[in-house]
Parts: C-alpha cells; structure tokens; sequence
C-alpha cells in the first residue's frame, strides 16, 4: 500500500466530503475546517457520504499524495458523524483501509524491559 511509516500521524475527518474535491479542495477542507495544517506530513482520511470510498491526502515533502479506495460489496465502518477528527494509530488505519472494523483494533501496552540479573 503507498502510506508512510507507522510513525506518521494518521487523522481521520468524521463528516463526509464532496468526493469531486482533488488535492486543493482536500487541503481547503484540512486548513479551514479541520483547523490542521495539510503540510505537516500528517495522513488525513475522509470518506464519501455512503462510506463506502475513501480519500487520503498527505505531503510527502514534495507534493501532495492522494490515494482513493472503493469497497465493492460493503461500507467502510467509521465513527458517529461529528465535527472534527480522530486519530488512529497505524494499526487501527490498516483495518479501517482494509474494510474491517477499527474500533477493535487495540494498540499494545508498552511495558520497558525487566533489567536481566
């Protein structure tokens, strides 16, 4: 898939957008209603009000990247329609690319090693 490392921020837009928009009118939609800066090497998601497309734009440090996906047979599951964003971490972003359900995907707790004796 072309998406950056798991270390890049992944942001997901809740409402749905005019899937004609391309890459200038995604980045209207980033800076003056999701109040983030499409520059910035984040990754922000938004769908088409039958969920069942997706939109990613993001800057790569030389221009702006989008990538679409249509689902055939289903709906991508996505959060309760609100202002704003939510973020997902890179795990969670596969499942929701993929088709699955994200909101089952649980990042790992982080424990740092036991010192060895």
């Amino acid at each position: 898939m072309i998406i950056p490392s798991n270390r890049v921020r992944v942001l997901v837009s809740t409402q749905p957008v005019d899937f004609r928009k391309g890459h200038d009118g995604l980045t209207a939609i980033v800076s003056s209603v999701l109040r983030k800066d499409p520059f910035t090497g984040t990754v922000f998601v938004f769908r088409s009000r039958r969920a069942d497309r997706l939109k990613l734009l993001y800057w790569d440090g030389t221009g702006l990247v989008m990538a679409y996906k249509r689902l055939e047979a289903t709906t991508f599951i996505w959060p309760a329609i609100k202002n704003g964003v939510i973020a997902l971490n890179h795990a969670q972003f596969e499942a929701l690319f993929a088709g699955l359900d994200w909101r089952k995907v649980k990042a790992l707790e982080i424990r740092p090693p036991v010192a060895a004796e």
